[in-house]
């Protein structure tokens, strides 16, 4: 990740979908339960104990620490895919066989692709508010 022109090393970044992606970043503060926690239809947070409450995740570069809950969430971020609101790409900090579940069956199914990628927790703290996904995983700040 670049941050000023400078490379901020962002070491074992993971590629668990290829893809690219470029957009605003949500960052969420806590995990979160797609199932009951985002309204597939409008993408839109609606677990109101969620500290995103209110925002939506289409549009966005997603990213989070994991998934919480049943495993019913891969379904959630398939209709949100068929309804062309799903996030542009998901980061996240452990591998979530539930989120890359739903991205890779909505991929089979001709719903669009979305790259996941995964990174340190130390690197967490210091993604921009708007990146770049590459390929290979590197992340990048844009303007």
């Amino acid at each position: 990740m670049r941050r000023g022109g400078t490379e901020m090393g962002v070491l074992n970044t993971r590629v668990l979908i290829e893809g690219t992606a470029q957009g605003p970043v949500l960052k969420l503060s806590e995990d979160i339960s797609l199932w009951g926690g985002v309204d597939p239809l409008s993408s839109m947070i609606i677990d109101t104990r969620h500290p995103q409450h209110g925002r939506r995740i289409s549009g966005k570069i997603l990213a989070m620490h994991r998934s919480i809950g049943s495993s019913s969430g891969s379904s959630i971020l398939l209709e949100l895919m068929k309804h062309q609101r799903g996030p542009l790409g998901i980061i996240l900090i452990e591998a979530d066989f539930i989120i890359t579940l739903g991205v890779l069956v909505a991929r089979e199914m001709g719903l669009g692709e979305i790259p996941v990628v995964q990174i340190e927790e130390s690197v967490y703290p210091l993604l921009p508010d708007a990146a770049g996904i590459g390929l290979d995983g590197t992340l990048t700040e844009l303007p």
